[in-house]
């Protein structure tokens, strides 16, 4: 298939990559091929999960992100924080610290993603009571689940929550505010830290919507490294700190990152699954019927959710421990929470970015399709199942695909061909189609020269 569907946050590095296929036997989209001994991607099939990146042993797989000097070409610059970034931190390390160094690094103003869980939770309750006939609705929360839906069930588009996550309704929220206050909207810079490459995709090409309210993206890990490296130097050497007003979350808003945060507030049968590979297999049952009466679906790509992104620092178990333990003690400090906190909220705009919570409808991009044109897709498709009659079924991967109905799709696609599988290559040999130079050459330009010269010489 032709034509570039998404942006991409993950970026592969050819001169650092050695081939060694480990970013493509994790890719839950078999998105990854081995072409000259590097790994390349198959645009159309990436969902940002980031799991090629934990894998890779050498770092050739980066995530970008934003030069945080961009945040100095404006005068207003808002840090939208999510509250899975706390949890990154030791006990000892509280909210107000964090903030507190962030204002010394540069922001101007802080807020917290989560706030607007408060108008989406309603919004999303609501619009699960208007389409009882669909079912199971499922969230949009995590961007790499959107378009995994997109590219891997495609039929299940009409089912995701078709309106704008907290993290939007935060930057409107903010941009909002401070247009209210006078402030020139060229003046506005609002970066997101974000826990995971498919939210900085999300905001870089947003699905469902023309162009996103957040200015940029800076990784949790860069921020991390940062502010904890202030914090243990006393906030290098300073006698005083500024103190952030800050808008205290509700600890359902503080909760709403990780597993079943949102799954135990909608109504009905509401499930929670996380890790990307859990979620594949879920959404197989639920499309070939083996369950049925779900109302919600809480899916998400990683592992105990933005506790396990791939951009956090800390351990994902003891992220989540630190958020439920806040989460109780704002319970139980309801009266001081109240009485410190800013007088400016979220509240106060509900109505206005109640009016702007939907999006567009999400578009179904199926990465099985092999042709836009249904007689030429057929004709591949039968083209792939006669090429699996002579592949051995045993998806080892050496042609530089990851399964052998990958293989068989890359060739009917005409960016592969059969002898490139070891198994045929040997049969070729013994009837004569191959002499054993032209497999090794073969295999050289899948693997490249290096893995196959004299290490003895």
């Amino acid at each position: 298939m032709s034509g570039k569907y998404f942006h991409h946050a993950l970026k592969f590095r050819k001169d650092v990559c050695i081939g060694c296929s480990h970013c493509m036997n994790v890719c839950p989209t078999q998105a990854i091929r081995i072409h000259g001994g590097k790994a390349e991607l198959t645009d159309n099939r990436c969902v940002d999960c980031g799991k090629c990146y934990l894998v890779c042993p050498v770092g050739a797989i980066i995530v970008e992100q934003d030069d945080f000097s961009r945040i100095f070409e404006y005068e207003h610059r808002v840090a939208l924080i999510p509250s899975i970034l706390p949890g990154q931190f030791p006990e000892s390390v509280s909210i107000r610290q964090i903030c507190s160094v962030l204002l010394e690094m540069g922001f101007t103003d802080i807020f917290e993603v989560e706030h607007g869980t408060r108008i989406l939770k309603d919004a999303m309750i609501k619009y699960m009571d208007e389409r009882k006939d669909t079912r199971p609705l499922i969230s949009t929360f995590c961007p790499a689940i959107v378009r995994l839906i997109q590219v891997k069930f495609p039929n299940y588009t009409g089912n995701l929550i078709h309106l704008k996550a907290s993290l939007d309704i935060a930057a409107q929220y903010y941009q909002k505010k401070l247009l209210d206050q006078g402030v020139d909207p060229e003046q506005i810079g609002i970066f997101y830290i974000t826990p995971c490459a498919a939210k900085i995709a999300a905001i870089k090409s947003p699905v469902g919507d023309e162009h996103s309210a957040i200015t940029g993206v800076i990784n949790m890990d860069f921020i991390f490294n940062k502010v904890y490296t202030s914090v243990k130097q006393g906030f290098s050497g300073k006698k005083t700190c500024t103190i952030p007003r800050m808008q205290h979350l509700q600890p359902e808003e503080i909760l709403w990152t990780l597993t079943d945060g949102e799954a135990s507030l909608m109504p009905g049968r509401a499930l929670a699954i996380d890790e990307i590979t859990n979620v594949i297999e879920f959404m197989e049952k639920i499309e070939n019927e083996e369950i049925s009466d779900i109302d919600f679906l809480e899916l998400r790509a990683c592992d105990q959710s933005c506790a396990g992104g791939i951009l956090t620092s800390g351990n994902r178990f003891f992220a989540v421990e630190r958020l439920r333990n806040n989460a109780r003690m704002v319970k139980d400090q309801e009266k001081i929470r109240v009485t410190r906190e800013s007088k400016e909220s979220i509240d106060d705009y509900a109505e206005e970015l109640g009016k702007d919570l939907a999006v567009n409808k999400i578009l179904p991009r199926s990465m099985d399709k092999l042709d836009e044109d249904m007689t030429r897709a057929m004709q591949k498709m039968q083209k792939v199942q006669e090429i699996m009659k002579t592949l051995p079924y045993v998806d080892c991967g050496l042609c530089g695909s990851p399964t052998c109905n990958a293989l068989a799709e890359d060739i009917a696609q005409g960016e592969a061909v059969v002898d490139q599988c070891i198994f045929v290559q040997k049969k070729y040999e013994q009837s004569g189609k191959l002499t054993p130079k032209e497999s090794m050459e073969k295999m050289q330009k899948i693997w490249g020269h290096e893995k196959f010269e004299d290490s003895t010489n």
